[in-house]
């Protein structure tokens, strides 16, 4: 019989749900299961794949290694997938050295793989340090909420982005929702944290949660070079793979700042590089290539 993994709960949304949702069935050692997010896009959000697949990962560490923490992981987003059916994760255990262990992560809906992802782990160690600095930015209680904006829109994806969305998004610029900003080649800089704080958890989680957070915005910097914004019907965005290095320990109730660029778009694809920054720290960094297309276009 199945057993769930654990994690902790909260009756606050809609950040409980996301919990329940990382909260995989082990159907045996490095297999699991996994139930979705409802989406405006009917689609399985990337974000969600991402945190799960960290989890799923984490869970096949042994006694021996259980306190390395994860520092990468680099994954492909193979197909779109389906709302209606589970995500299933097979972990595939690579490697446990001295210092370092990796895993591979295949998940997959009705037999066909949607993405896999390589994720390694590193126990906790003194060493060399430096980071990058953290870049000057309003506070962001002075700017406007994701939460409040969705919560005033009166249509229905917004009313569903409101209440299914754990994120609170602060951009710096102006926000890509329902118009294009004015272009510009300048770093993009979005506060973000969870909507409701998270019960006492592990850096597996609140790392986990970064993945899950990040998803959603890190093709920015690329539409706002070109004029598009997220509601725009000639826009077609996906995820094509995703790297994440995480530097140092993160909170994901307290609010991290990304800095975002985009180095190059070519061929209907644009690749985005992000720092993330919390509490004066650089804690980590993330590159994103997705799909950036008008829907009257090849290219």
């Amino acid at each position: 019989m199945a057993t769930y993994l654990t994690m902790p709960q909260t009756d606050a949304e809609p950040l409980g749900s996301v919990l329940r949702t990382l909260q995989l069935r082990e159907i045996s050692f490095g297999t699991y299961e996994g139930n979705n997010l409802n989406q405006v896009t009917g689609r399985v959000y990337g974000g969600q794949v991402f945190a799960q697949a960290v989890i799923a990962a984490a869970a096949t560490l042994g006694n021996g290694e259980s306190d390395r923490e994860i520092h990468s992981i680099n994954a492909a987003f193979l197909r779109p997938g389906d709302l209606r059916e589970p995500v299933h994760f097979e972990v595939e255990e690579i490697l446990d050295g001295r210092s370092f262990s990796t895993r591979i992560v295949h998940a997959s809906q009705g037999g066909r793989m949607i993405f896999n992802a390589r994720a390694s782990f590193q126990e906790v160690q003194p060493g060399v340090e430096h980071e990058s600095p953290t870049p000057h930015a309003p506070d962001p209680v002075s700017l406007a909420s994701s939460t409040d904006f969705f919560a005033n829109l009166d249509l229905p994806v917004a009313r569903m982005m409101n209440s299914t969305n754990a994120v609170d998004i602060r951009h710096v610029q102006p926000p890509l929702w329902v118009r294009p900003a004015p272009a510009t080649s300048e770093p993009n800089l979005i506060w973000f944290r969870l909507r409701s704080p998270l019960p006492e958890a592990g850096q597996t989680l609140q790392r986990a949660l970064l993945a899950y957070a990040t998803d959603q915005f890190m093709l920015e910097p690329i539409m706002r070079m070109h004029g598009m914004f997220w509601l725009d019907p000639a826009v077609s965005l996906a995820t094509l793979d995703h790297q994440i290095w995480w530097h140092r320990d993160v909170d994901m109730s307290d609010w991290v700042l990304a800095e975002l660029s985009s180095p190059s778009a070519q061929g209907g694809r644009g690749l985005a590089v992000a720092k993330f920054f919390q509490k004066g720290r650089h804690v980590a960094t993330m590159s994103q290539e997705g799909m950036v297309r008008r829907k009257d276009s090849r290219g």
